[in-house]
């Protein structure tokens, strides 16, 4: 699901890359990867996770520059190619319907009727789209048999035109190549079915990351992305409200919130069921409108590597809720020390991967 805002910036049409950075720019947590083609697959030969610059109402290029000088730095990358996965609110996804046309005149349609596919005005956006699914319809209009205009199912997105600019200058201003600006709502889409693609093909699953200020749900059905959603949940609220609840510091909420002892569960039980009932409202509107049950809803982010919040969120659901491990279809080519620390990071690094198959 190779969706991008502007497909192939660095110019060079139908090269296959060998090597890829990718970055994921969170609330407070930068998480970047180096992946590599290595036979017919891929290896992770680095990871970074690193103190996201402080942006107030808006950030800095220059700013942000610098803080991609370090990240490159900490990868120790040779390939000057990046691509950055942006926030989860700074660009709109929807899965939409258009007629079978080129793709530069499917985002002039986009941009031209944002209200109609997004739901909203959408003033000064630049957008992109991704083929998901032809209908059958078009079978028949390859060998002449239908007069109708065929329709395509496309996963549309839109992002401030002024945003993508100052991430272009931000990555040049590091010294780098901006390759592929991509929607962090796609990355678990794209780790999800790298990991496991029979499910991805076969079943309806929900996938949950859970980021610092919030959390995003994708309902996938058959591969095809029909639902997502953007809520205000994310770790920072849960540990605030544990901190609160407890009398604590921040810090010392932090530190207990994945280590659990039994003495805040029952505080830390009313920060996570807000987020359970904004999940089951979520696979409701799924079931009643296509009559198919979810099976399956898999978490990642960093508060996926709590059993505690995936217990509170499976007491919410019907389907089974679990964490999951996007780097299972990738060989691992790290050093001793984050070979050790892989299995307990990976979590986090699940939109970093996912953002860099779009670019491979």
């Amino acid at each position: 699901m190779g969706l991008t805002f502007l497909n192939n910036l660095a110019g060079v049409a139908g090269k296959k890359r060998g090597q890829m950075m990718s970055v994921d720019l969170g609330s407070r947590m930068t998480k970047a990867v180096l992946l590599e083609r290595r036979g017919g697959g891929f290896a992770l030969t680095r990871y970074a996770l690193l103190d996201a610059p402080i942006f107030e109402k808006s950030f800095s290029p220059d700013v942000l520059a610098e803080h991609l000088k370090a990240v490159n730095e900490a990868l120790g990358s040779k390939t000057k190619f990046i691509t950055l996965a942006i926030g989860v609110n700074d660009a709109v996804v929807r899965p939409v319907e258009l007629p079978q046309m080129p793709a530069d005149e499917m985002r002039q349609v986009l941009k031209n009727n944002t209200r109609g596919y997004f739901q909203q005005d959408l003033p000064n956006r630049v957008f992109d789209c991704h083929i998901t699914f032809p209908r059958s319809s078009l079978q028949s209009a390859e060998t002449g048999k239908t007069t109708a205009i065929p329709k395509l199912k496309v996963l549309a997105a839109g992002a401030k035109k002024d945003l993508i600019d100052d991430f272009q200058t931000a990555i040049k201003g590091a010294g780098l190549i901006p390759d592929y600006i991509v929607p962090g709502m796609i990355g678990p889409v794209n780790a999800f079915e790298m990991a496991m693609p029979e499910m991805f093909a076969k079943d309806s699953v929900a996938l949950v990351d859970i980021g610092f200020k919030n959390s995003s749900i994708c309902i996938l059905h058959q591969g095809e992305l029909v639902l997502n959603r953007v809520v205000d949940i994310g770790g920072d609220k849960m540990t605030a409200g544990l901190a609160e609840a407890m009398n604590i510091s921040y810090a010392e909420a932090e530190g207990i919130k994945i280590g659990m002892p039994s003495e805040v569960q029952s505080a830390l039980e009313g920060q996570v069921l807000p987020l359970g009932r904004e999940l089951r409202a979520s696979l409701d509107f799924f079931e009643h409108q296509q009559d198919l049950p979810v099976t399956h809803v898999y978490v990642s982010g960093g508060s996926a590597r709590s059993e505690f919040i995936l217990q509170l969120l499976h007491g919410e659901l019907t389907a089974e809720c679990e964490a999951w491990n996007p780097t299972t279809f990738l060989r691992l080519a790290l050093s001793d020390q984050q070979a050790v620390e892989i299995e307990h990071v990976a979590p986090q690094l699940t939109v970093a991967i996912g953002a860099a198959m779009a670019a491979f």
